[in-house]
C-alpha cells in the first residue's frame, strides 16, 4: 500500500493508494517570496512528477507548449507529457529560469525535446512569439496549455491597486486569448487546447476577487471556444484546480499566515501536489478524450463545483 511508503513522491500515480495519505498534509512555515516566486526556494518543496509520474505512451510523437511551465501545475504537466512521449515547450517569466531549467532537464531525461521560450505574457507580441518559436523548433504544435497566472491576495478590493487588476486579467485572460488566437493557424484537426481555471471560479474568496474573476472568465472563454472548434476538429477544454502547493502561494498568492493551513478545509484534508493535476491534462489531450468536448475537469480535493 501507498500509504505505508514513507517516500510517497516515488510512488507513481497507476499505484493503488490511499488519496488521503498518498501525501503528508502540507504544513508549511510561513514564507514569502517576491512575484513571481521560485519553486526551488520552496519549504516544503512541491511534487512535480520528477519520481512519480510513470507514462505509457499516450501522446508519442505530440508537439505542445505549455505556458507557466518552469513550475507548480505547468512543471506536472510538462513532465506528464513528455513522461507520455510529447515533445514539449515551456513558456516563463525570465525570473523563474532556474526552475525552467529544472524542468527541461526532467523532460531531456525523458528522451523528449525540451524548448525554453522566457517572456511576458503580458505583452501581446510575447504571445504570438512564443507559439511561433515553437512550432519552428519542435516542427508544429498539437497540444496548447494555457496555464500561466497571477495570483495576489489582498485584505479587500479597495486595498487591490488598480495596476494589480490590469495585470491579473492581462496575464489571465487577455494572454489566454491572444496565445490561443496566434496558436490557431498552427492547430490541425486532433489538436486540442487546455485552460487551467480554478475552484475559486465557483467559490471566489474575498482576498483574490480579481483574480477568481479571471479565472470564471476562462471557463466561459473555454466553453464557447470549444463550440467554434469542435466542427473543425480540435477540442477545447479545461481543468478546475483546487488549493495546489505551488509557488504562486508563497509569493502572495496566499496571506502569509494561513499558508500553514493552506488546503486543509477540503474533504481530504490536504493540499494537492501539482502532479495529481497532471493526468486530467494528459487525459484530456489524449485520443482517450476524443468525445470530451467544452468540459471543464474539477480536480479539488472534494470541493464542490456546479
Amino acid at each position: 500500500m501507498a500509504s505505508e511508503d514513507a517516500d510517497t513522491t516515488r510512488t507513481d500515480q497507476l499505484t493503488f493508494q490511499n488519496p488521503v495519505t498518498r501525501y503528508p498534509e502540507v504544513t508549511p512555515p510561513e514564507q514569502e517570496q517576491p512575484e513571481p516566486g521560485l519553486q526551488a526556494d520552496m519549504t516544503p518543496q512541491p511534487d512535480i512528477g520528477e519520481h512519480s509520474y510513470r507514462g505509457t505512451g499516450r501522446l508519442v510523437g505530440r508537439k505542445a507548449l505549455v505556458t507557466g511551465g518552469d513550475s507548480g501545475i505547468g512543471a506536472a504537466v510538462a513532465v506528464a507529457f513528455a513522461r507520455e512521449g510529447a515533445d514539449v515547450a515551456i513558456n516563463y517569466l525570465p525570473d523563474e529560469e532556474e526552475d525552467a531549467q529544472h524542468v527541461a532537464r526532467i523532460i531531456t531525461d525523458s528522451g523528449r525535446t525540451a524548448v525554453l521560450i522566457p517572456g511576458d505574457l503580458t505583452e501581446a507580441t510575447v504571445c504570438s512569439d512564443i507559439v511561433e518559436r515553437t512550432v519552428s523548433e519542435l516542427g508544429g504544435l498539437d497540444i496548447l496549455v494555457n496555464n500561466a497566472a497571477k495570483q495576489v491576495a489582498n485584505e479587500s478590493l479597495e486595498e487591490t491597486p488598480d495596476e494589480q487588476i490590469v495585470e491579473t486579467f492581462e496575464a489571465n485572460i487577455l494572454a489566454m486569448f491572444r496565445v490561443t488566437k496566434a496558436a490557431l493557424r498552427h492547430l490541425q484537426p486532433g489538436s486540442t487546447i487546455i485552460n487551467t481555471t480554478s475552484v475559486v471560479a465557483y467559490q471566489p474568496p474575498p482576498p483574490l476577487i480579481d483574480y477568481a474573476s479571471t479565472k470564471a472568465a476562462i471557463n466561459t472563454f473555454s466553453k464557447g471556444l470549444a463550440q467554434e472548434l469542435a466542427p473543425k476538429g480540435i477540442r477545447v477544454n479545461a481543468v478546475a484546480p483546487g488549493p495546489i502547493w505551488t509557488p504562486l502561494q508563497p509569493s502572495h498568492g496566499q496571506p502569509t499566515e494561513d499558508l500553514p493551513e493552506f488546503g486543509k478545509s477540503t474533504p481530504l484534508g490536504r493540499a494537492g501536489q501539482p502532479t495529481e493535476l497532471a493526468p486530467a491534462y494528459v487525459f484530456l489531450a489524449s485520443a482517450e478524450s476524443s468525445y470530451v468536448i467544452g468540459e471543464t475537469l474539477a480536480v479539488t480535493g472534494g470541493m464542490p463545483t456546479p
